[in-house]
């Protein structure tokens, strides 16, 4: 499914601990518009149970994850 997902904006948070992925997530997610997609590469192990606990919370969608060697990969699509 990610090959056929658009990326509007990719957020680099790789190496970063949290709590400042989610952090940098809310701020570039408000620069974008309703139905807009971000990639989100994290290599915190925290920011699996983060970013779904934020997207319930702020009601953003996760379209997809998955995890490539270390880095975590998020599409959050902007609700």
């Amino acid at each position: 499914m990610t090959d056929a997902l658009t990326v509007d904006q990719t957020l680099d948070c790789k190496g970063i601990l949290c709590p400042m992925p989610i952090v940098k997530l809310g701020a570039a997610i408000k620069t974008m518009t309703p139905g807009q997609v971000l990639q989100l590469e994290t290599t915190d192990p925290g920011s699996v149970p983060d970013v779904a606990a934020w997207a319930v919370s702020s009601g953003n969608r996760i379209l997809s994850q998955d995890k490539v060697g270390p880095v975590m990969r998020f599409w959050i699509q902007k609700s």
